[in-house]
């Protein structure tokens, strides 16, 4: 349907029983989508299957709204930002996300865009309705206050707070709104050293037994369902090598490695050289997004040398899953409770802490960007304190 879009026309449009559209006759590329509950929004189209929300219909007229949508135009044409320069004009935070803000991260970090995107539709639900500049301080302490009340830890809260400060730090930057209200908001204070989940080294036996009793498990079960199959002339299953499945060689070596299981998923045997016993994990697969070189122990070694023949062609570990239910077989029956899959990554930096490793390789291992998150196994080299209190006492 194509019409001039005015207060005359939006007074006389009736939803349907489908979605449709109006587009203006005075700037083609600007329309007014009209969805069967009633609600209309102002759109302008950028190009094929592209377009960005102007604003719903109550918040500008259809003339403000033409304004911005050639404001919109104009800035595309000219390859900037197709938003740079306009105030929020009436644009939600939920049209923010969905809009801009979401092709902005998509372009940084393809990975983790659905992740962030559901964290912050999650945690500020009830926000999402208001304008992007009319959230304010006040608004955030308000939901703090009440997220404290109803029992979170303060470091959740400030992981909800850091991906909104984001949102809000990339919208003054296109100068949408004039500031960012996280920035002001008192942040409740924690522990960031707190306590750190390793196993003992009777816990990690038993996970260890636990982890060869399944593989042994799989293959006696694999060698019953050839011997029924060959029976009656069906053709064989592969066989079991000494791994049961992708379970014991992603645990092995994120004890051996430290590595963040998304690293561990994404990680190509072209990046393992067992040779030089090293892996190589990309910057396009890090969280640091910097590649990071990791020697491997002899175990890890071995590891993959008898994973290899039954391994993926491309991926060392070739699933794209998180272990939960199987991991959490194998610690029900290792008896290991208040175990995650990251506390092995605490397990490989723990156990060179106890080895006098400075805290500064073990910062490059794990590939943090600074040493505030590896402080937390300072207190397991207790003798690197005690030479520092002797360093006092020494005689010059």
């Amino acid at each position: 349907m194509r019409a001039r879009i005015t207060a005359r026309l939006l007074s006389q449009v009736t939803p349907r029983e489908r979605e449709y559209e109006v587009v203006d006759t005075a700037l083609p590329r600007f329309l007014l989508r009209v969805r069967p509950t009633g609600r209309c929004a102002y759109y302008v189209q950028l190009g094929r299957g592209r377009r960005i929300k102007v604003a719903d219909v109550p918040h500008l007229t259809p003339d403000e709204a033409r304004e911005r949508a050639t404001a919109i135009l104009g800035n595309a044409a000219k390859g900037r930002d197709p938003l740079e320069g306009l105030r929020s004009g009436g644009q939600t935070l939920d049209d923010f996300l969905t809009d801009h803000y979401e092709h902005h991260v998509t372009a940084k970090s393809p990975e983790a865009t659905a992740k962030l995107i559901r964290r912050l539709r999650t945690s500020f639900a009830h926000l999402l309705g208001r304008d992007l500049g009319a959230i304010t301080t006040a608004d955030l302490e308000s939901w703090k206050a009440r997220r404290l009340r109803e029992g979170l830890k303060a470091a959740t809260i400030k992981r909800d707070l850091w991906p909104l400060s984001g949102v809000y730090r990339h919208a003054k930057k296109l100068q949408l709104v004039a500031h960012n209200p996280v920035t002001d908001v008192d942040k409740p204070r924690h522990d960031s050293t707190g306590m750190t989940r390793y196993l003992s080294v009777s816990e990690e036996a038993r996970l260890r037994e636990a982890l060869a009793a399944r593989d042994a498990r799989i293959r006696a079960e694999r060698t019953s369902a050839n011997k029924w199959r060959a029976e009656r002339g069906y053709e064989l299953l592969p066989e079991v090598g000494t791994f049961g499945d992708a379970l014991t060689p992603a645990v092995l070596l994120s004890l051996a490695t430290g590595m963040r299981l998304g690293e561990l998923l994404k990680m190509k045997w072209e990046d393992v050289d067992l040779e030089a016993a090293q892996i190589t994990l990309r910057d396009s697969n890090t969280k640091s997004g910097k590649t990071r070189h990791l020697p491997l122990t002899t175990e890890a070694v071995d590891v993959l040398r008898k994973w290899r023949p039954y391994a993926p062609r491309e991926l060392v570990i070739g699933v794209k899953t998180s272990f939960k239910k199987s991991f959490g077989a194998v610690l029900t029956a290792a008896k290991i409770d208040r175990f995650r899959w990251h506390d092995l990554r605490h397990c490989f930096a723990s156990k060179l802490a106890q080895r006098s490793v400075s805290l500064n390789v073990i910062r490059d291992l794990l590939g943090h960007a600074d040493l505030k998150m590896v402080m937390r196994y300072a207190h397991l080299a207790p003798e690197n304190f005690r030479a520092a209190i002797d360093a006092l006492e020494a005689r010059p």
